[in-house]
């Protein structure tokens, strides 16, 4: 009970009331308190406290997708010590609210389905969503092409009028650095798809999701947490940064993380994006990750690598998944300027995680590029290219050609160079020409273009200039567009290689 006595004007007041706002003022005491002349004035919780009352995390609200065969927790706050009782089909789980007002409880595994359904929250007050369902959930982060919304996309105005997907969700996170991790984070609300709202979801999650709806037939839920033009560092948590010895540099200065500017947060600092944008959405259950990025570090060549280990290894962490799926587009071919050389650094990276990091896949865009726009507006291509690794790799569907030929080895014969690619069934060149954007090292260090061939599903590769070649390379030029595919028609990645070296 709190008591609290002011003297305005030099009339006396008395307020007596406990935290849920009950009066405790009784008879007698108020009999006493008056004969000295006092003033008492009883108040409810509403006049003096706000009334206490249950509360969710923005990420879950009506119109959700939870995800199917796994855990689901559901959490949240309220007064300290409240029973807390959440409802969901068949399911009923309680408990309560911790010393900091936190609660949580965890649904069991459900199977998908497509029909929306309520799930109650009882505490303090109530709280009940509706047109819940249980399918999917990726994560779509990244810069601007993760970002890139189906209004900018081809064919937009068909693709929005076209867009009755009400098994599709999307919930948009807002730009939000911070200092600190933070437990929560305005956000647009889950929304189904329709044409009146599709146009601002991300691109390449809204056509990732509807190809994989398509194959799976079950409701797919896209978180949007993107930010243009940011870089890697702010969206790795603390976790990824000391997984990685390369980055110790950084690991070790975390606690200066991120620099303040006065009151504004330098988004671009380490954790900053982490801090604002995805701690906010722990631990709420997802499938995996879609991710875009790369344009903001370019010039980084294989430290670049380093940072996507910090990242995939650091959400794995905080998900407690370290099998999740984390699939990324390499970036396209653009007219940066500076040094021609640069972008190819980052697409071995890119290269060298699909290669070395467990559970990924990557999507290779060389063939569907704007060289002057760095937001190609593709993005149709680009989600179904993400959409074949996650139904190969993730769901197990058989029989399915999910990437475009990969480096896997080199050999040197007779002064040729002899690649070999995985995924390289049926390789070819994509307009029955030569192929295009071979080149071949010398033992000095010199590299000369080269003519390629396919000879018993390998590519060999020669050049008069060069008699005793040490390494190959495919694409090193920012605007080189490779003519290289496998049968399905996907193109293969650049690479850099030499020999008795791997990726």
């Amino acid at each position: 009970m709190k008591t609290i006595r002011v003297n305005p004007q030099n009339s006396w007041f008395i307020f007596c009331i406990d935290v849920r706002g009950n009066r405790r003022c009784n008879r007698s005491m108020t009999q006493r308190l008056l004969s000295l002349g006092w003033t008492v004035v009883l108040f409810t919780l509403t006049t003096i406290i706000a009334q206490a009352e249950t509360k969710l995390p923005s990420i879950l609200g009506s119109h959700m997708v939870l995800q199917r065969d796994a855990a689901c927790p559901i959490w949240g706050w309220d007064d300290a010590g409240t029973k807390v009782t959440v409802t969901f089909v068949d399911q009923t789980h309680t408990t309560e609210a911790g010393k900091d007002g936190r609660w949580q409880v965890n649904l069991t595994a459900m199977k998908a389905n497509a029909k929306g359904r309520a799930l109650t929250v009882k505490g303090s007050s109530t709280v009940k969503l509706e047109d819940v369902l249980v399918g999917e959930v990726w994560l779509c982060s990244g810069q601007s092409n993760m970002e890139w919304t189906v209004s900018r996309s081809t064919n937009a105005k068909e693709e929005i009028a076209n867009a009755k997907h009400p098994l599709i969700r999307h919930i948009k996170i807002p730009h939000r650095p911070s200092a600190k991790p933070e437990s929560d984070v305005p956000s647009t609300g889950w929304q189904p798809s329709t044409p009146k709202v599709t146009g601002n979801f991300t691109a390449v999650g809204y056509y990732f999701a509807r190809y994989l709806q398509g194959e799976l037939n079950v409701p797919i839920g896209l978180i949007g947490s993107n930010w243009g033009g940011t870089r890697i560092e702010p969206w790795i948590p603390p976790a990824g940064f000391k997984s990685v010895p390369a980055l110790k540099n950084i690991a070790d200065k975390l606690d200066e993380f991120p620099q303040k500017n006065g009151n504004r947060i330098n988004h671009q600092s380490a954790l900053a994006l982490y801090n604002g944008m995805i701690h906010p959405l722990l631990p709420y259950s997802i499938k995996g990750a879609l991710w875009y990025q790369g344009e903001s570090n370019n010039g980084e060549g294989m430290l670049y690598y380093e940072k996507m280990r910090a990242l995939i290894s650091g959400w794995r962490s905080v998900w407690r998944n370290a099998d999740m799926p984390f699939l990324f587009v390499q970036l396209a071919p653009y007219k940066y300027g500076g040094d021609p050389k640069r972008l190819a650094g980052i697409w071995q990276a890119q290269l060298s995680a699909v290669k070395n990091i467990p559970h990924t896949g990557m999507a290779v865009t060389t063939d569907i590029t704007t060289l002057r726009n760095i937001h190609p507006p593709n993005k149709q291509d680009v989600g179904k290219r993400l959409a074949l690794w996650a139904l190969a790799n993730t769901y197990g569907k058989k029989g399915i050609v999910y990437s475009g030929p990969l480096f896997k080895s080199l050999t040197i014969k007779d002064g040729r160079a002899i690649v070999d690619f995985d995924h390289a069934e049926g390789i070819k060149a994509r307009d029955d020409k030569p192929l295009t954007h071979f080149e071949l090292l010398t033992a000095e260090g010199q590299w000369f273009p080269a003519g390629a061939y396919v000879h018993e599903g390998k590519i060999i590769v020669t050049s008069k200039a060069v008699r005793k070649p040490i390494g190959v390379r495919l694409g090193w030029d920012q605007l080189a567009e490779p003519n290289l595919v496998n049968g399905a028609g996907l193109p293969a990645s650049p690479f850099t290689a030499k020999v008795g070296k791997k990726l």
